[in-house]
């Protein structure tokens, strides 16, 4: 079984940064991609940046520039940087695990720009 835990989010002005984390909980599954998601309110979940098992990367256009997906294989971590804030990036953010037999979901973290 595969659990995924999120950190970091919080209240930030425009202009700033957050970094949020996904940490990866399981054993003995292939990632077959990893994946930042967010959804804002009223509106629905979509894409903010995917990160494939071979570390190749895509990003929202709305964040290209901005936002920078990792993951610390030795940690089992995927990390999403946000700089330059906006407060249309104001959202919960999700994290998902994609494997060849199942995708998972984190819990949310709120992501919050504000003056």
């Amino acid at each position: 079984q595969v659990q995924l835990v999120e950190s970091g989010g919080g209240l930030v002005q425009p202009g700033g940064s957050l970094r949020l984390s996904c940490a990866v909980r399981g054993s003995d599954f292939l990632i077959v991609s990893m994946g930042w998601h967010r959804r804002a309110p009223g509106k629905q979940r979509e894409l903010v940046a995917g990160i494939t098992g071979g570390a190749t990367t895509n990003y929202a256009d709305s964040v290209k520039g901005r936002f920078t997906i990792s993951r610390d294989n030795a940690k089992n971590t995927m990390y999403l940087q946000m700089n330059s804030l906006k407060p249309e990036d104001t959202a919960v953010y999700y994290c998902n695990l994609v494997t060849f037999h199942n995708n998972y979901w984190g819990q949310g973290t709120q992501v919050t720009v504000s003056a």
